[in-house]
């Protein structure tokens, strides 16, 4: 229990974790940017192709 205790308190001392964090964030906040991003252009295409298939039908 020891070592584990010992080990963890090195590895907050490191920096490691918090710099493995912030990446975690930042890649997270870049998921969502690109989801959101393809919905919305999804969301247009679906209608832009709607208009243009409608014209064509009529």
């Amino acid at each position: 229990m020891r070592s584990l205790t010992k080990n963890l308190v090195s590895f907050i001392k490191k920096e490691d974790g918090p710099t493995a964090v912030e990446y975690a964030v930042m890649l997270a906040l870049i998921i969502v940017v690109c989801i959101a991003a393809v919905t919305a252009l999804g969301k247009n295409a679906n209608n832009t192709f709607s208009k243009a298939g409608s014209a064509v039908t009529s």
